[in-house]
């Protein structure tokens, strides 16, 4: 019988957890936006396009948790730097959904393979079985994060 974990500890394994994808993180961000320079909102907006568009402004702000002139400014550059389109909503004539272009997924497979360039770089200074626990760790944080999907 495995032993029961405290509350205490598992309050302390959530926090270094946290500690440790939040620095992770930040370091994946900051790792794509030196080449791309896209700022990390504009990077998740583009995504968020790609995997949920076409979208409304509004939708997208509220898929990304930001206000609409936010996002505004957001969709403006992603625009300028011709990452996405514009056409007409064909619910709304007062609005217009946003759409990824070809150039936009370039960029976003660019990012990707960026990002996890940067970790294999670092995975490879690990051992076999160091790598094998990530593995399973990522599986895990996986179906935690699926667990809370409605």
């Amino acid at each position: 019988m495995a032993p029961k974990t405290t509350d205490t500890s598992l309050t302390d394994t959530a926090s270094h957890l946290r500690d440790a994808i939040v620095r992770t993180s930040r370091a994946l961000r900051q790792e794509a936006a030196s080449e791309t320079g896209l700022s990390p909102s504009a990077t998740a907006a583009l995504a968020t396009i790609n995997r949920s568009g076409p979208l409304t402004p509004s939708e997208l702000a509220e898929l990304e948790r930001v206000k609409r002139p936010s996002m505004t400014r957001t969709l403006g550059c992603l625009e300028r730097d011709g990452l996405i389109e514009r056409t007409p909503d064909p619910a709304d004539g007062r609005s217009f959904l946003v759409a990824i272009n070809d150039a936009g997924r370039e960029r976003l497979a660019r990012l990707r393979r960026r990002k996890s360039a940067y970790l294999a770089r670092r995975l490879r200074k690990l051992d076999p079985d160091e790598v094998a626990t990530l593995a399973r760790a990522a599986e895990l944080l996986e179906r935690i994060r699926e667990e809370e999907r409605p």
